[in-house]
């Protein structure tokens, strides 16, 4: 491919290419078609982005910038962002497959987000505390670092949005890794933040795959900070390499989030967001309720209309805006997928619909899987236990409020929940009760930049968005001060 049209890293504010010149054919994957190359970094070519971002944070302007001053250069980043927000739709779906319908929702949360933490910057107050005189205490709270972010293919801008808008309102210095898979967004992002004009060395982009690009951000003693979302196993393997200078870490990681339907709720709204909850983004949402749990009297009712409308969501090139559902992000984790549809019938669940890779209608070049659904599955089969980060839903009946939360919480995951009953006490027991750092009632994948998301159990560490998110890039200080100046006199005769 001609050099001009190489995607370039992005390190000190210049845009350059790596030092063995490599790249990566960027795959849209609802045609299997290279669309772009993307520049491939290097451990150096990572080392390098550490230095600047180490330099701009101890040596630059930055770190002295007023919160006003860093505010009004993400407000204006939003400005542009939602100038763009067209071009950047087609681009996320040109490289993700997900739906334009889903691309342009993205791309408005960027921009919320943006705009959220430009107003938060100027908002966060310190605390005092009442002391014996003549001491006077108070805290406050400051920047981190040096911050690596690592960000997954299936949200590229908006989790660009999340990780680097917080971390920039807080004084931070910034270096993101988005997925080789989907680097696009990213890279026209950082286009923006170049013409708004933030310092050299503050915001610095490398693309790459995790060994090359990932590994040095993780292990880096000049490095104070990572931030990751993505599958747990590499979770925890982020966690064991950061300890070389205890780095902060914050982690959003998998689910196999329970959707509880209960026979009193509004049965047409729970059916439809049953289907979203898992059909949205081909499934491939850390949060998707995968695991629809309903209510044994209503159980057939139910599994048949659900089935009826899986069968018919339109499933296809997310630039047609007939589409309803996309492809699967790559090859591999499209065969990744048919593996746990072949696990799930050996292991005995009964395949309601769905199961097969489309290859019609010019589909055979994509990577499209049907909206998948198996019912009367066993609680311990593995379809329902792992992150299949796919079109497959498992359906499970119950019979009562404690077998519901029972099977609610035996997962290894504690992401997000959702909850339908027009019981209002019986909603809050269970919203009590489920392990899950969020949970919706009555409603499904109602994210809020106001609020925190995040997970417990093997769902990660830590919490984005809101004030929480911005806490995640603070480091809290104590300062002591005595209002009388005189010798301790301890050593006094």
């Amino acid at each position: 491919m001609d050099e001009e049209n190489v995607r370039k890293l992005y390190i000190n504010g210049e845009w350059i290419k790596p030092v063995n010149g490599e790249t990566m054919p960027v795959i849209n994957p609802a045609t299997g078609e290279t669309i772009a190359e993307a520049a491939a970094a290097t451990e150096k070519d990572t080392e390098k982005a550490i230095r600047a971002a180490r330099t701009a944070f101890d040596q630059g302007s930055w770190r002295s910038a007023s919160a006003h001053q860093r505010a009004a250069l993400l407000m204006e980043l939003a400005a542009k962002i939602e100038e763009h927000q067209e071009d950047l739709a087609q681009m996320e779906t040109a490289n993700n497959g997900k739906t334009l319908k889903e691309a342009r929702g993205d791309v408005a949360e960027a921009v919320k987000t943006f705009r959220y933490y430009s107003g938060l910057a100027t908002k966060p107050s310190g605390e005092t505390f009442e002391t014996e005189a003549p001491l006077v205490s108070r805290v406050v709270r400051e920047p981190i670092g040096v911050c690596g972010q690592i960000i997954p293919w299936n949200y590229p801008l908006l989790m660009a949005a999340w990780k680097l808008a917080p971390a920039l309102a807080a004084g931070n210095t910034c270096i993101l890794k988005p997925s080789e898979l989907t680097p696009l967004t990213a890279i026209r992002l950082f286009e923006l933040i170049d013409e708004t004009g933030f310092p050299k060395g503050v915001v610095n982009l490398i693309n790459g795959t995790g060994p090359s690009a990932g590994h040095s951000l993780v292990t880096s003693p000049l490095v104070d900070k990572i931030a990751f979302t993505g599958g747990t196993v590499t979770g925890k393997r982020i966690m064991k390499e950061a300890v070389s200078n205890l780095k902060k870490v914050s982690l959003e990681l998998g689910g196999k989030s329970p959707n509880i339907i209960f026979a009193d709720a509004d049965y047409e709204s729970a059916l439809d967001y049953a289907a979203f909850a898992i059909f949205n983004n081909s499934g491939q949402v850390c949060s998707a309720g995968s695991r629809l749990l309903v209510e044994r009297s209503i159980y057939d009712r139910f599994v048949q209309d659900l089935t009826e409308a899986a069968q018919k969501i339109r499933v296809g090139n997310g630039a047609d805006p007939a589409s309803q559902m996309g492809p699967v992000i790559s090859k591999q984790h499209m065969e990744k997928i048919e593996k746990y549809i072949a696990i799930g019938r050996q292991e005995g669940a009964k395949l309601a619909c769905g199961g097969r890779r489309l290859l019609d209608q010019g589909r055979d070049r994509g990577y499209f899987i049907e909206p998948t659904i198996f019912i009367d599955v066993d609680p311990q089969a593995t379809v329902a236990r792992e992150e299949i980060f796919g079109p497959v839903l498992c359906v499970l009946p119950f019979e009562t409020e404690e077998e519901a939360l029972g099977l609610a919480n035996d997962s290894p995951y504690g992401l997000a929940a959702g909850i339908f009953t027009s019981d209002s006490a019986k909603a809050e027991r269970m919203a009590k009760s489920i392990r899950a750092g969020v949970t919706w009632i009555n409603t499904y994948e109602q994210n809020l930049v106001e609020g925190p998301w995040g997970g417990y159990k093997e769902s990660g560490l830590g919490r984005e968005l809101g004030t929480y998110g911005f806490e995640e890039y603070t480091e809290v200080k104590q300062i002591i001060n005595t209002l009388k100046v005189e010798p301790t006199g301890w050593f006094a005769d």
